[in-house]
């Protein structure tokens, strides 16, 4: 698997997260951000839709909205294999 590197959040200190990636092979978008750990938060996401074990909740600022729609755009007329 190669990821495709879109985008990271360029206010991050030490050239962190979060950062937009996308998987060509399966047309999916990765997503580097901060691990959700409020615990009310995590409730009210369980109260629409459960977490399964491999999963996780992870915050990325409304500033990467760019990234996320080039990420969008990059994918956009491709189906996975």
């Amino acid at each position: 698997m190669a990821l495709e590197f879109i985008g990271k959040d360029d206010t991050s200190k030490n050239q962190g997260s979060p950062a937009v990636f996308v998987d060509r092979a399966t047309g999916e978008l990765v997503f580097q951000g901060w691990t959700e750990t409020d615990m009310a938060v995590l409730a009210e996401i369980s109260s629409y839709s459960r977490t399964a074990a491999n999963e996780s909740s992870v915050r990325v600022p409304a500033r990467m909205k760019p990234a996320i729609l080039k990420a969008l755009e990059a994918l956009d007329g491709e189906t996975a294999d």
